[in-house]
C-alpha cells in the first residue's frame, strides 16, 4: 500500500523528521558538555577532601553514574528517532555485504 502524498505533505513530514534529527543531536552534544563538568566537579572534590589519589578518585562510581544512567536515556531517545530498523536494515545488511566483499 504506497501513499500518495501531495509535495507540501512530503515536505512537512521531511521538517518533522529532520527536526527529530537535530533535536537528538543538540541533546546528545548536551550530554556529553553536562557529564564532562560534572565528572570533573566530582573528581576534583573526592581529590580535594584527601582521601582519594587521581587514579582512585576516576575510577570512583559517582564519576560515572550520570554517564550511565542518562545514557539510557540517550539509547530511548535514539531509539524513538532512528528506531530499531536503522540498526540492522537491508540496507546496512548490503552494505556489510559489500564491505567484506572487498576485503
Amino acid at each position: 500500500m504506497e501513499r500518495d502524498y501531495s509535495q507540501e505533505q512530503r515536505y512537512l513530514l521531511a521538517k518533522k523528521r529532520v527536526d527529530k534529527i537535530k533535536g537528538f543531536y543538540r541533546h546528545l552534544l548536551i550530554y556529553v558538555a553536562v557529564n564532562i563538568f560534572i565528572s570533573i566537579i566530582v573528581i576534583v572534590g573526592l581529590m580535594n577532601e584527601d582521601k582519594y589519589t587521581f587514579t582512585q578518585a576516576i575510577s570512583n562510581f559517582g564519576v560515572y553514574g550520570t554517564w550511565l544512567f542518562w545514557g539510557i536515556g540517550m539509547l530511548f531517545h535514539w531509539l524513538g528517532v532512528f528506531g530499531v530498523k536503522s540498526l540492522f536494515s537491508k540496507d546496512w545488511e548490503e552494505r556489510k555485504i559489500k564491505e567484506y566483499m572487498d576485503k
